[in-house]
């Protein structure tokens, strides 16, 4: 039991870091939005569009360059720290080479905005300017999570936070400067906070870059040989273990604005209910998800020692870390939730269909933290491959048919409107829950040589 408790410690002291991080990064959106509305209701809904466009994008690079944690850890653990230089380099090869597609698909992305039904001409205008200000960024942001992820590789994750609320505390006066035209720049609306952020985001990864240099920890760990050649079969590697991550990031991302568009043909009241209900959940979403970043951490540096007990250990202390966490959350949503709904809208209608649904969210807020956490563990152990199969299925298989079903045909139940998609989102997560705990399961029962072997590769 003490061994337990101890490594609850330590997951914990991985986690809060990376929370607070998570919500810096959720904040810079926010501010955005607010500050985009300020200015006037047209920029605020061009910078909506823009965000549900650049999101998945970038969540794509982001997923792949995750593969780099798993990796570091595992060489730390191993008394291998010589070789985590060259993997970082490389890390950034693949960066930029991954920076120059997302940027080529943005520059492009005005085709969709357009072929949007009933945009008006000045709004789409308006989203692809800001999206064609913000794309510049993309290499600054993948550049500091290269970083950030050698950072958290070496269980430092306090990094990461302090330059989330950098990036947070100079977006506010910049996004100010641009969006109004201050200080002789012109005065770009919602146009302005793609330049702010783009701005913010090399400011987060010069910073970044500056501390990894100075950093007494990380003195063994530099890049002495300065420009190098792109490893190809390095390169090769990180984005067999990265591109499974990307894409289960990018189906994740990709049903809940799919469920978005399903949503909108209901009507304002169904519209609003669901996005107040969505918008609640995915800010309690960043606890597990913080959480298993932390298990991927712990789970590979056990790996690198040549430990799989303590490998299995970690991975359940993380799972039961994250079902109390979910306990709580779901009370807290259950307990709160008109007051909450109250926060965002004052409409009797939109808080009666919202408090309905986060009673809903509460519900699979356990299995959220169980696949979740799940996939952390199979990342600390590079099995990457096995989440995209679940995710897949759990999602477009399972989740989003059932909840079509329910939502908006008459073939099981009567209509149910924006409940029976919460449904689907339940029996998704869930069956997603399930496969992760028993592919887990199947993992932790290999040989240990077989397991060790896998997690060197």
């Amino acid at each position: 039991m003490q061994k337990y408790i101890s490594e609850a410690r330590q997951l914990l002291a991985l986690a809060i870091p990376v929370i607070l991080a998570q919500i810096a990064q959720t904040s810079m959106g926010f501010v955005d939005t607010v500050m985009a509305g300020g200015y006037s209701a047209t920029d605020m809904a061009a910078v909506a569009i823009g965000t549900s466009i650049w999101l998945p994008a970038i969540l794509f690079g982001h997923g792949l360059l995750l593969a780099l944690t798993p990796t570091v850890a595992q060489l730390n653990g191993s008394g291998r720290r010589e070789r985590i230089a060259h993997q970082i380099r490389q890390g950034f090869w693949l960066a930029g080479f991954v920076s120059v597609l997302i940027m080529i698909v943005l520059w492009n992305a005005g085709y969709i905005i357009h072929a949007m039904h009933n945009i008006d001409p000045m709004l789409a205008d308006k989203a692809v300017g800001y999206l064609r200000a913000l794309l510049w960024g993309t290499p600054g942001y993948l550049f500091f999570q290269v970083m950030r992820n050698q950072c958290e590789g070496l269980a430092k994750t306090k990094p990461g936070m302090v330059m989330g609320f950098i990036g947070l505390l100079i977006n506010i006066p910049v996004n100010y400067v641009f969006i109004y035209g201050h200080f002789g720049m012109p005065e770009l609306g919602g146009v302005g906070c793609g330049v702010a952020t783009a701005a913010v985001y090399w400011v987060m990864f010069f910073c970044m870059h500056a501390y990894v240099k100075r950093a007494r920890s990380m003195r063994d760990i530099r890049n002495e040989a300065g420009f190098s050649k792109p490893d190809m079969a390095v390169v090769k590697r990180l984005m067999q273990l990265g591109l499974p991550i990307a894409m289960a990031l990018f189906f994740e991302v990709t049903l809940f604005a799919v469920v978005a568009l399903l949503v909108s043909p209901l009507g304002i009241v169904d519209v609003a209910g669901h996005q107040i209900a969505l918008n609640f959940s995915s800010l309690m979403f960043v606890l597990p998800l913080s959480l298993a970043a932390s298990v991927t951490i712990r789970v590979g540096y056990r790996l690198g020692q040549g430990s799989t007990l303590e490998a299995q250990t970690a991975a359940r202390t993380g799972i039961a870390v994250g079902i109390c966490m979910a306990v709580c959350t779901a009370l807290f949503t259950i307990t709160l939730r008109e007051q909450i709904a109250l926060l965002y809208n004052d409409n009797p209608e939109v808080i009666i269909l919202a408090s309905h649904l986060m009673l809903l969210a509460a519900i699979y807020q356990i299995s959220d933290s169980i696949q979740v956490v799940g996939s952390g563990v199979l990342r600390g152990y590079k099995d990457t491959r096995s989440i995209f199969f679940i995710t897949f299925i759990a999602y477009w298989v399972l989740g989003l048919p059932s909840g079509y079903i329910l939502a908006l045909t008459d073939l099981v139940v009567e209509r149910m409107g924006p409940a029976g998609f919460w449904i689907g989102f339940i029996i998704g997560l869930t069956s997603a829950a399930i496969m992760m705990m028993l592919r887990m399961r199947f993992l932790q029962r290999q040989p240990s040589s077989v397991i060790l072997q896998r997690a060197a590769r």
